[in-house]
């Protein structure tokens, strides 16, 4: 799991715990099951007219497992093992990548192609269409949770208003007053809770984990791709630096010299 998406998530249900448990610990008071099917089955509704079912298959899953297993993915580690494939390519030609070991995924694919004589054409435009069909999805993931977060909010309203106009109709008889109040608050509560410390954050999440995975995707096609054309490592490194911001090219730099 995600480190911060894990201590987000508890440290979050454990602030609400605390709050519950500061006012009594009555944890019954705070589940309404009319709340429930508000904020859950009317999110969930309106989600599912936003996006075609596609969407939701493919963008739900994979934005839930990238948000709560995101690997960190650091350019500088990509340039040095990219420069490594290129040093050994260089020394013992193509065919010596098959028995090399290759932590991403992705790069160990373009060095496959690379191992079988692929055309660079080839090359490029499979792992580039490998690369954007795997970055939509991962749009797809967050604005699937974005839209829920949206909701979420919007139906709790709508939840307060239902247990409002129950409340108000039957002001003659007190035993109904209390359900109804719940009702009308506990939905803004669930739906504040559900949109501001799941659905938005890890739409953020996801968000962010497009930019860095186009960031380090692009490279490593660069570096497959010049490695497919026998560049030195040398040039390789130089030429993949530039992906770097500056205030990280001084320590490769220096390893270079």
């Amino acid at each position: 799991m995600d480190l911060a998406t894990g201590i987000g998530l508890l440290g979050g249900v454990g602030v609400v715990f605390t709050l519950i448990m500061i006012d009594g610990g009555n944890f019954a008071a705070y589940f309404d099951k009319h709340a429930v099917i508000v904020i859950f089955g009317g999110s969930v509704m309106a989600t599912i007219i936003r996006f075609p079912f596609s969407a939701i298959a493919h963008g739900l899953p994979m934005g839930l497992r990238y948000a709560f297993t995101m690997r960190a993915v650091k350019p500088h580690d990509l340039i040095e093992e990219i420069t490594k494939i290129a040093e050994t390519v260089r020394k013992s030609g193509p065919m010596a990548l098959e028995n090399m070991e290759i932590s991403d995924p992705f790069l160990a694919q373009g060095a496959r192609y690379v191992a079988d004589g692929y055309e660079r054409e080839f090359i490029r435009d499979t792992m580039e269409r490998d690369r954007d069909n795997f970055l939509m999805h991962l749009e797809e993931g967050s604005k699937i949770y974005r839209a829920f977060g949206d909701c979420a909010p919007a139906w709790g309203m709508i939840g307060t208003i239902l247990g409002m106009v129950t409340m108000f109709a039957n002001m003659s008889d007190p035993s109904k007053l209390g359900p109804a109040m719940a009702t009308a608050l506990l939905a803004t509560l669930y739906g504040a809770l559900i949109a501001n410390l799941v659905a938005l954050p890890i739409a953020d999440k996801l968000h962010l984990k497009v930019e860095e995975e186009d960031v380090s995707r692009s490279l490593i096609i660069d570096g497959i791709l010049m490695i497919r054309d026998q560049k030195s490592p040398t040039l390789v490194r130089e030429m993949l630096v530039a992906y770097l911001p500056h205030a990280h090219r001084e320590p490769l730099e220096e390893a270079a010299a």
